[in-house]
């Protein structure tokens, strides 16, 4: 009876022991036990226990790592002996995707491309896979079927015959597929839909994504392969997931628009290779999506009378000088509370901006519902939109239509004035360009301006009074 016993004891030392722990599916924080509320982001209810297997030594498999020793360790090297080796960036067909990356794919680099579901980023990453026609390129889908995906390449149009389709969502077996074929890019649809064997829990936990990336991202360094990686939102908005993930990658691309127009935005939130000021504009069409080489052309609705409320504003996006259409709406506020609304806008910055029309210029906007809108569904950060936007506000205020040809660049300050923005020449030449014939700028940019190189009519101003004077006399 004892040696049963006995022999049971060493039975269950030799089991592994389930091993759980407390993540917060919001931030990816791990907790030691159950608590209601994150003591990371703050958030209830987000704290879920899961599985963790921590794996032994000769548990993994040595897939992409070559003839590197597992157990050898890297040593500190001095800065004046690191060398450095050439590795040309991967043009990308396209202008607006280069641009984005700043300047084509880095080989080695790990990027996170993140978007509303629907808004196209399946779409715009096969158009990626089937137009680099000289790179083998693995297209691995845990979200959709092979024959889904072949009919969405035949919409697009494209053939290619370096494209390779695996339907996988566990880890080891994409790596093994990877070691038979051997591409030189590998596009992984979604990141939440897939699964390692070392960790025991759902796809899509914090663990799971974790740990899947962070094996991607080793691959990604090892073999010198550049590996996109498709990423769920949240309905705040954010990337699914850990914020680590975020911290993993080179590059996180973010891909918005809205459903009820065609136009679709690439922005760069995080990119150690570029700027992350840069934009790209696409069109959605039935063939997949097209790109928009000249925004500010259809930014601007052509329109065969003037109309009160629209301006026309002279902005930059990174590098790139647009033109857009500004909407204002001023009317009587009819249940008591005037409302405030914006499109595409910072709401706070638009009271902000009606505050000091009624303090410093002395229009009465208190009681009357200002509503704003950005043409063609795209969101502006730049402060340089200012002028344009007081403008027209003021012009649906007096019900005074400004001329089709005139355009703004300028920032309004809490004192009234016109403040000064960055790259004036190329706001100008843009304007210039597309036909305007006068732009109202910021006197205070008339420094280091060489007026006589541009043939539209540069008014300079210095206060909210001198723009409504000139504007409307």
């Amino acid at each position: 009876m004892n040696n049963a016993k006995h022999i049971m004891k060493n039975i269950k030392q030799m089991i592994p022991k389930t091993k759980t722990t407390f993540f917060c599916q919001s931030c990816g924080t791990q907790h030691n036990k159950w608590v209601g509320k994150c003591s990371s982001c703050n958030e209830w209810n987000t704290i879920i226990e899961e599985v963790i297997h921590k794996e032994t030594k000769n548990d993994r498999l040595q897939i992409f790592s070559g003839n590197k020793d597992p157990k050898a360790s890297n040593t500190s090297v001095l800065l004046q002996d690191i060398g450095l080796q050439d590795y040309p960036r991967i043009a990308v067909p396209g202008k607006e995707l280069t641009r984005v990356l700043g300047g084509g794919i880095v080989p080695g680099s790990l990027v996170l491309f993140g978007g509303e579901p629907g808004i196209g980023k399946s779409t715009l990453m096969l158009q990626l896979a089937l137009r680099l026609k000289n790179l083998k390129i693995l297209y691995v889908s845990g979200e959709e079927s092979e024959q889904q995906i072949k009919m969405r390449a035949e919409r697009i149009g494209v053939t290619t015959n370096m494209c390779f389709i695996l339907q996988e969502t566990n880890t080891q077996n994409i790596f093994q597929q990877i070691a038979k074929i051997e591409p030189q890019l590998v596009i992984i649809d979604s990141i939440q839909t897939l699964h390692t064997a070392y960790v025991e829990s759902s796809p899509g936990s914090v663990s799971q994504v974790r740990e899947c990336a962070a094996e991607f991202l080793r691959f990604a360094k090892e073999t010198n392969t550049p590996v996109f990686m498709i990423g769920h939102i949240t309905k705040e908005g954010n990337l699914a997931g850990p914020k680590v993930l975020e911290h993993m990658v080179d590059t996180v691309l973010q891909f918005e628009g809205d459903r009820n127009h065609i136009y679709r935005l690439l922005r760069a939130t995080k990119n150690r290779f570029g700027s992350t000021n840069e934009m790209g504009i696409y069109e959605m069409n039935g063939d997949g999506l097209r790109e928009v080489t000249n925004p500010s052309e259809i930014l601007i609705t052509q329109r065969e009378a003037p109309t009160s409320g629209v301006a026309i504003a002279a902005t930059l996006e990174g590098n790139r000088p647009m033109l857009i259409e500004t909407q204002a709406l001023v009317s009587s506020a009819a249940y008591g509370v005037p409302q405030r609304s914006s499109t595409g806008f910072d709401s706070r910055r638009l009271s902000m901006l009606l505050a000091v029309l009624e303090k410093r210029c002395g229009f009465k906007l208190a009681m009357r519902d200002v509503f704003i809108n950005m043409a063609g569904g795209i969101k502006v950060e730049d402060p340089g939109i200012d002028l344009a936007l007081v403008c027209g506000i003021l012009s649906s205020n007096e019900d005074l239509p400004i001329p089709q040809t005139t355009c703004f660049a300028g920032e309004v300050g809490l004192t009234g004035e016109i403040r000064p923005v960055n790259r004036i020449e190329q706001r100008i030449h843009e304007a210039q360009k597309l036909g305007f014939e006068k732009i109202f700028i910021s006197s205070y940019n008339k420094k280091g301006l060489d007026l006589k190189q541009f043939s539209i009519d540069i008014i300079t101003v210095s206060k909210m009074e001198e723009v409504f004077s000139k504007l409307f006399g």
